[in-house]
């Protein structure tokens, strides 16, 4: 059986990556799994502890850490970690299904890093700041200083976007989910 393969998608928070993730996978034309992340984070209303993330303690985070549990991982905000289980990846990809990460910019490249021809990188990128400012706004879930905090942090990242394999702008949600399709199907074969 061949290995799968490893579809890495970043965005900055607010950008629309997991709607654009969700619509691809719902569609099931593709083999393609998706990747559990880990979060020392608290679960937001309606999250799922396996599903939408692995929500680990501090000290279980720091334990996975220590362990080389992860393929990678990161301290995205002071005190706030996520990060892929090896195993997440591992179980699917050695079964010969391709995998989505959605993890943080320096996660994905890092992860390129790793894989090499095995992986794709895509960065979902905003239509502007503003327009990010807006949509994290209207999510109502995180305090004004949260969302300034993820606005800046949404510069360092767009700095980044030219490293990736491959960019779609989420100005209109459906022709950035097919964009998204296409390059993955190319990608995949």
């Amino acid at each position: 059986m061949k290995p799968g393969k490893v579809i890495v998608i970043s965005a900055p928070s607010g950008t629309g990556k997991s709607t654009i993730i969700n619509a691809i996978l719902d569609r099931g034309e593709l083999d393609l799994q998706f990747s559990v992340s880990a979060t020392n984070r608290s679960p937001r209303p309606g999250e799922v502890n396996g599903v939408n993330y692995h929500f680990l303690t501090d000290e279980q985070f720091h334990d996975a850490i220590a362990a080389d549990e992860f393929i990678e991982w990161e301290n995205v905000y002071p005190g706030r970690y996520y990060g892929t289980l090896k195993s997440e990846v591992t179980s699917k990809t050695e079964a010969g299904h391709n995998i989505v990460l959605d993890i943080d910019v320096k996660g994905a490249l890092n992860v390129k890093k790793l894989y090499g021809d095995k992986a794709l990188t895509l960065f979902v990128m905003p239509p502007s700041i503003a327009a990010l400012q807006q949509r994290l706004e209207h999510r109502g879930t995180e305090a004004p200083e949260v969302i300034a905090e993820r606005v800046a942090r949404a510069e360092f990242e767009i700095s980044l976007a030219p490293e990736f394999d491959a960019v779609v702008v989420n100005d209109a949600l459906d022709k950035a989910i097919e964009e998204a399709n296409g390059v993955i199907k190319a990608f995949i074969g």
